[in-house]
């Protein structure tokens, strides 16, 4: 067996032909216990290391102790050493003799292939580990350099800090104390101490003393060089004064050296470093989202700012406010881009972006139906004309036989196609139906009656067209009258700048007839005929939109829409979006009452499903979700709620507006409560009442709503004394019961002709009576006689006309009217007389009153009491 040692003490290869290669640790641990105050004790491993040493092995190495580290405050504070204690590595024998080859021994040569690849295998592997553990310890040693070189300089800047305030101490120290001595000088505290004798006196304390005092001792720091020792300070007789608090813990620890523990010296470093060490972080520039207002606060968080520093920053614009103040949008944008942000202005009817009118792809857009819309004169022959190209009776289902409703449908024309009608009201009061039916079409039929030529609805008609402008196709009706003249409506169009071909204009013309179904095809032909020139496309292929034309409360169906469908296709189970409401498609009824699955771009259709009534008018769109739906109608609720009250308040705005509200003070309200059955007729009926008021009494629409007459409506009839008015519509049973026991008045009408004539009457009857004056005649007073019993008398003569006994007189004097009242008393000759005709004498006495004189006139007239009307 044969050893070979490089190194003493360090790891031993051994070489066997019976024993397999080992390695020994390289290290030996001890164990320390360490004292600390208050009895506390800690057990300490302490593992000393051996330096490895490569290359040849020398004949004697002596055995040195191992290297110290380099100094660490954080290592020195976590091993601190017990007073007294000393550390030294496990004892060595001072020489190493390295023994000899034996001459007989067996050499490195004679070692088997697979003991000599083992052995170089251990030595390679060594090497490699030697080199890792010096690239580590290299690594580590920056690593702690630096680190050092960085608590050397926070250990120079907090010494040079400190320094910094103890001067300022010192100073401060010093000029109270001048400032305490002065204060004595000139009260003479002195004195008074120099003749009381006994008064004891007061330890000096120097700065440094006290400093040191109250400095507590920090150990295992090693920070610094050494501080002198204080100079010792002679002893005071007596107890010394305890300082503090007498707590349990001061009680205990009374004779030992408190110091600062390791987490209060870690505070103290963070407070005194913590501003120098804190680096300027970069400014955030973010895209700042501002509605048309918002809080300060919000603002704020919006731009991770502070909310002190933007009220700071508008103090110094010289405004001031709080943090829960609300600022409008220009405000808010100033503020922001102050503070270096970009802005994005939002208002709040951003959440209407991307509804309607979304650009279509040409290659996407296919051919639709025209949509015609058929206009004119109450009585012209609008529905009978539509009834003989649908081969219905429309106009036997109106009452009066007079259309108040808007209707669509679709026919197919004679080239195959389909067309989209609109019939509307020709009624004066239908204006709003008509304006609607104008804005949603393709084309105009401007229906005149051949016998009575252009009427005011057909100049409104016409009105209507050119606003939406719209082409215009005009239908002279019932030309199989006697006195139909064609040549006269052309000639009475060219007024209102409506010029037809055969005058030379560009405005098509077709002679019908509804009842003998004359020139039909002809009429149908000339639309196919626009519609192609007009090229109507659009996409079917996505979210449709349209327009709500008509809407209803059903019974038994609910909410009832009529909705044109403009673009795209409309499916059931969508959901759509309609003014302030909303709803799912629960079904789709076409115009001829059938149930489908789709309505196309033009296709009238009747929409069920919608959680309210929308307003006729109204735009259609189909929307993604449920939440999209509510965050539209939300706001338009709320816009709605808003102008309805603006409406209801507005009267108190400027002084223009304060002095009509004292005009209309004494104005006197008719209260009515009207139900309809659609909405058009509502929205017709409602304007009409509303024209008819004066300055003196006026119609008050407390409710107005579609559907029949509720209890509910009778209860706020009751409670506001208003009647209850019923277009088309009837009331419910309960309501029926609760207006007999309340005496409320419920008027049922399907006509409204004779619905605002009624309605004028009653408000006619709110009108003070006309007081008109009839002159009878004047009489001069000649003489005043003094009549026991009765008071004075005056002798009169009738001028002109004559005076009645009980008429109205009054007493004129140079030309001022002294007196206004009533005859008492009419005599002629000592007999009361009824009359006194002109040139007769009489006399005269009248009532309460008796400051009469000769010359004065006496004017005699009868008042009249004359109803007045609307």
């Amino acid at each position: 067996m044969a050893t070979e040692t490089k190194t003493p003490g360090d790891k031993t290869l051994s070489v066997s032909s019976t024993k397999t290669l080992t390695l020994k640790p390289r290290s030996e641990t001890s164990v320390v216990r360490q004292s600390f105050s208050h009895g506390r004790q800690k057990n300490v491993v302490l593992e000393v290391v051996k330096r490895r040493t490569v290359g040849a092995a020398p004949a004697k190495v002596e055995a040195k102790a191992p290297e110290p580290a380099t100094p660490d405050r954080g290592a020195a504070q976590r091993r601190p050493m017990a007073r007294g204690a000393t550390t030294s590595p496990t004892p060595t024998p001072a020489t190493t003799t390295a023994p000899a080859a034996p001459k007989s021994g067996v050499v490195l040569r004679t070692l088997t292939k697979e003991e000599q690849e083992r052995r170089a295998h251990a030595l390679g592997d060594a090497k490699l580990r030697e080199a890792e553990e010096r690239k580590i310890a290299e690594e580590e040693s920056k690593i702690r350099d630096a680190r050092d070189a960085i608590e050397r300089r926070e250990r120079d800047a907090a010494e040079a800090r400190k320094k910094d305030e103890e001067n300022r101490r010192l100073h401060d120290q010093e000029t109270k104390r001048k400032a305490d001595e002065v204060a004595k000088k000139r009260f003479g505290e002195e004195e008074a101490r120099a003749k009381g004798g006994g008064t004891p006196t007061a330890r000096t304390i120097t700065p440094e003393a006290d400093d040191d005092d109250r400095r507590p001792v920090r150990r295992g720091v090693g920070a610094g060089p050494a501080r002198p020792a204080a100079a010792p300070k002679a002893p005071r007789a007596g107890v010394p004064k305890q300082r503090g608090r007498l707590t349990l813990v001061t009680a205990l620890s009374a004779d030992e050296v408190r110091e600062r523990s390791v987490a209060s010296f870690r505070r103290r470093t963070q407070r005194m470093t913590g501003h120098r060490d804190a680096e300027q972080k970069e400014k955030l520039i973010r895209e700042v989202t501002i509605p048309e207002t918002i809080t300060i606060q919000e603002l704020a968080n919006r731009m991770s700012e502070r909310g002190v520093d933007v009220i700071k920053l508008m103090m110094k614009q010289g405004h001031m406010a709080k943090i829960t103040d609300t600022i409008d949008a220009d405000t808010a944008q100033l503020l922001a881009e102050e503070l270096g942000h970009t802005v994005r202005r939002v208002a709040e009817s951003d959440v209407e972006e991307g509804l309607f009118d979304a650009a279509d792809d040409p290659a996407t857009l296919v051919s639709r139906p025209p949509v015609v819309t058929i206009m004119g004169h109450v009585d012209h022959g609008k529905t009978s004309l539509l009834d003989a190209i649908r081969q219905t009776n429309v106009v036997g289902g109106e009452a009066g036989g007079i259309t108040q409703h808007i209707g669509a449908y679709q026919v197919t024309s004679p080239k195959g196609g389909l067309i989209t009608f609109i019939d509307t009201p020709g009624h004066a009061a239908f204006t709003a139906m008509r304006a609607r039916g104008a804005k949603v079409t393709d084309l105009v039929i401007l229906v005149v009656a051949a016998d009575d030529g252009v009427m005011p609805q057909t100049v409104e008609a016409i009105n209507h067209a050119k606003a939406a402008k719209v082409p215009m196709i005009v239908a002279i009706n019932k030309i199989d009258k006697p006195d139909a003249k064609a040549e006269r409506v052309r000639t009475e169009l060219l007024q209102y700048e409506v010029q037809v071909e055969a005058l030379g204009g560009d405005v098509l013309d077709v002679e019908v007839s509804a009842t003998k179904k004359l020139n039909l095809d002809k009429l149908l032909e000339t639309i196919a005929l626009q519609a192609e020139i007009l090229d109507l496309k659009a996409n079917p292929n996505r979210p449709a939109e349209g327009t709500v034309i008509e809407a209803k409360l059903d019974r038994g169906r609910g909410p009832v829409a009529t909705v044109l469908v403009q673009r795209g296709t409309l499916h059931g189970g969508e959901i759509v979006v309609a003014g302030a409401e909303w709803g799912r498609v629960r079904a789709l009824v076409s115009a001829t009452g059938t149930p489908t699955t789709a309505a196309g771009p033009s296709t009238p259709i009747e929409v069920l499903g919608f959680t309210g009534t929308p307003e006729a008018g109204d735009r259609l769109a189909v929307v993604d979700s449920e939440a999209r739906a509510r965050e539209v109608t939300d706001y338009r609720a709320r816009q709605k709620r808003e102008k309805a009250a603006a409406r209801q308040t507005g009267m108190r705005g400027s002084l223009e507006q304060m002095m009509a509200q004292v005009k209309t003070a004494g104005l006197k309200e008719f209260p009515l409560i009207i139900k309809a059955d659609v909405q058009g007729s509502l929205e017709a009926v409602s304007g009409a009442l509303e024209k008819l008021g004066t300055d003196e009494v006026a119609a008050r629409i407390i409710h107005a709503g579609v559907g029949g007459i509720t209890e509910s409506d009778v209860t706020l009839a009751e409670s506001s004394g208003a009647a209850i008015i019923g277009f088309n519509v009837r009331a419910h049973k309960e309501a029926r019961e609760a207006a007999e026991r309340n005496g409320t008045e419920i008027r049922y009408y399907n006509i409204i002709y004779n619905l605002v004539d009624d309605v004028k009457a009653a408000m006619s009857g709110l009108l003070t009576p006309e007081r008109r004056e009839t002159m009878l005649g004047n009489a001069q007073i000649l003489e005043i006689f003094l009549v026991s019993k009765v008071g004075k008398i005056a002798g009169c003569r009738v001028t002109d006309g004559k005076v009645e006994r009980g008429a109205n007189v009054r007493l004129i004097r140079d030309n001022v009217v002294i007196h206004e009242g009533k005859l008492s008393q009419l005599k002629r000759f000592k007999d009361d007389a009824r009359e006194v005709l002109a040139g007769q004498e009489c006399g005269m006495a009248f009532e309460n009153y008796q400051d009469m004189r000769a010359g004065d006139v006496i004017e005699c007239y009868r008042v009249e009491t004359v109803q007045r009307s609307l």
